[in-house]
C-alpha cells in the first residue's frame, strides 16, 4: 500500500459513497462560468449530466420555483461574498420532467490569494420526502388542535346542558360522566380507524356489548359514519342504553332490545331500537337533555331525524341519517366490535369506607391526580403521593402500600415497573387508563381496570373491593 493512501480518498468510491447516501455532487467554476454535474446529481434534479455554463451562477435560477427564487439569489450572493460554507433548501421544477422537487444544497466557496471567490464545491439532496412528511405533520398537528378545541367544546356544551336539566348533583355526575364515556367510546373507534369514519356495528357494540348477556342482540349490513355522525350516534346509543337499563327493558331480566339498521334509498342509512319484555312504558311526564338530544341534536349531526314511541310494549326508537353522515370504509378498521365497558368495577351506588388504608396514586395528569386524591381522601385512604413520574412511583414503593391506582402510561414510559413492584410485594392494584385496551389490563397483569374519563366513585369502589379481597 503506498505511503500516502490513508491521506487519499478514491473518487470512485466516493462517488458511489454520496449516491449510497443519497447525495449528488457537483462544481460551480466561477473564474470559468461553468457547473460541473455528476451523474448522480443529474438523477437527483433532471439537469444533463457533465459541463454546462452557469451563466454568471444563474444557470439554475430559472428552475426554481418562482416563491423560492429571490431567497435562494439572496443566499448565493450572501455565501459567496462572505465565503465558507454555502447552503440553501428550494423547490425545483425538473427539467427533464417537469417534476418539482425541494432541493437541498450544501458547499463550500474556495477562494484565491486575494480573498476573491474562485469556485464552489457541494452536494445536493433531494429532501422531497422530508418536506411531504414535515408538511403531514403540521397538518396533522392543526387537524389535532381542531379536534381537540371541538371536543372541548363538546364537553363544556355537555356539562351545561346536562347541569341545566338535572335536579342533584349525584344526579349530573351520573348523567354527565356517562356522556363523557359514550365520546370516549366513539372517539376510540375513530382513533383505531385514524379518524377516517367508524362503523356502525362497532359502535352499537360499544354500548350494549358488556349489558345484560342474552338480553340484547344488533345486527345490520357494514356501514361506516363520519367521524362528526359516529360521536352523534354513540351518544344516541348512550341514552338508549341508560333509559332502557333505568326504566326500560333492560331494568328487568325478561327484558330485551335489538337494534337493526340498513341503508336507505337516498345512500343514508336508519336505525331502529325496539325494546320488549320490560315494564309497562308511557310518556315522561318531564323532558330531560337525554330527550333533548335524541329529539333534535342526534338527528341534526346526522343530517337526518329521529322520532322516539313510547309503546306500553317498549319503547322504540328510529333514527335517520342522510348521505352526508356516511363516510367509505377506512383502510384501517378494527377486526372486532369494542367493548366500551371493560372496566369490571362501577360507580359506587353509596359511600366507600377506605378509613385506615394506604393507597399509592400514580398518575402522570396532575388535575386527575388531585381529583383521585381528593376522592379516595374523603372516602378516609391516607394518600401516598401521587407520583407523576416512574422515578417519583418507584421512590414511593418502600413506604407501608395497601392497594394503588396505576395509569397505564406515565409520559410515555410504561408503568410495568411499579406493577411488578406491587404484585411481589403483594400489594393489590387497579389499572386507571386512557387506552383501549379490549383484552384485559395492560401489560397482562390480572387487575381491575378503569377506563377515562372515569367516575372517582369507581376507583374508589374499586379500591374498597381489592382491600376486600386481600
Amino acid at each position: 500500500m503506498p505511503a500516502d493512501a490513508s491521506r487519499t480518498i478514491d473518487p470512485e468510491r466516493l462517488e458511489r459513497a454520496l449516491e449510497a447516501a443519497g447525495f449528488g455532487e457537483f462544481q460551480f467554476d466561477i473564474v470559468r462560468d461553468r457547473f460541473v454535474i455528476s451523474r448522480q446529481m443529474a438523477a437527483i434534479t433532471g439537469f444533463e449530466p457533465g459541463t454546462m455554463s452557469a451563466e454568471g451562477g444563474t444557470a439554475l435560477d430559472r428552475h426554481v420555483h418562482p416563491d423560492d427564487v429571490d431567497e435562494f439569489r439572496r443566499k448565493r450572493m450572501e455565501n459567496l461574498g462572505a465565503g465558507g460554507l454555502f447552503e440553501a433548501e428550494f423547490r425545483q421544477k425538473r427539467p427533464d420532467n417537469g417534476e418539482q422537487v425541494c432541493i437541498r444544497l450544501s458547499g463550500v466557496v474556495s477562494h484565491d490569494g486575494e480573498g476573491r471567490p474562485i469556485a464552489v464545491t457541494g452536494i445536493v439532496q433531494d429532501i422531497t420526502a422530508l418536506r411531504q412528511e414535515e408538511d403531514q405533520r403540521q397538518r396533522l398537528m392543526a387537524e389535532l388542535d381542531h379536534r381537540v378545541k371541538n371536543v372541548l367544546a363538546a364537553v363544556q356544551a355537555l356539562a351545561q346542558q346536562t347541569a341545566k336539566r338535572t335536579t342533584s348533583l349525584d344526579g349530573f355526575l351520573s348523567n354527565f360522566n356517562g356522556r363523557l364515556k359514550a365520546m370516549a367510546s366513539a372517539n376510540e373507534l375513530l382513533t383505531a380507524a385514524r379518524w377516517r369514519g367508524a362503523a356502525v356495528d362497532h359502535l352499537v357494540a360499544a354500548e350494549l356489548g358488556a349489558l345484560a348477556p342474552g338480553q340484547t342482540s344488533w345486527d345490520g349490513p357494514e356501514l361506516f359514519l363520519t367521524p362528526r355522525a359516529a360521536n352523534a350516534l354513540s351518544l344516541a346509543l348512550h341514552e338508549l342504553v341508560t333509559n332502557a337499563v333505568k326504566f326500560g327493558a333492560l331494568s328487568t331480566d325478561l327484558g330485551h332490545v335489538d337494534v337493526r339498521w340498513r341503508r336507505t334509498a337516498d345512500d343514508g342509512f336508519e336505525l331502529v331500537w325496539t325494546e320488549s319484555g320490560g315494564p309497562t312504558v308511557s310518556s315522561p311526564t318531564r323532558r330531560g337533555f337525554g330527550s333533548t338530544l335524541l329529539d333534535q341534536v342526534t338527528g341534526r349531526e346526522l343530517n337526518g331525524e329521529t322520532t322516539v314511541e313510547y309503546r306500553p310494549g317498549g319503547l322504540s326508537a328510529r333514527l335517520r341519517a342522510g348521505a352526508p353522515a356516511m363516510a367509505p370504509r377506512p383502510d384501517t378498521v378494527p377486526e372486532a366490535p369494542v367493548s366500551r365497558v371493560v372496566e369490571t368495577v362501577t360507580a359506587s351506588s353509596g359511600p366507600t369506607d377506605l378509613k385506615g388504608s394506604r393507597v399509592l396514586i400514580v398518575e402522570d395528569a396532575v388535575l386527575l391526580a388531585l381529583e383521585l386524591e381528593t376522592g379516595l381522601s374523603e372516602a378516609g385512604a391516607e394518600v401516598i403521593g401521587p407520583a407523576y413520574e416512574l422515578e417519583e412511583a418507584m421512590a414511593l414503593l418502600d413506604r407501608p402500600i395497601d392497594a394503588a391506582v396505576l395509569d397505564a402510561n406515565l409520559n410515555g414510559r410504561s408503568v410495568t415497573p411499579v406493577a411488578e413492584a406491587l404484585l411481589r410485594r403483594q400489594v393489590p392494584f387497579v389499572f386507571a387508563t386512557g387506552y383501549g385496551e379490549t383484552g384485559g389490563a395492560p401489560g397482562g397483569f390480572d387487575a381491575p381496570v378503569i377506563r377515562k374519563p372515569y367516575d372517582v366513585t369507581q376507583v374508589a369502589a374499586a379500591v374498597a373491593e381489592l382491600l376486600r379481597a386481600s
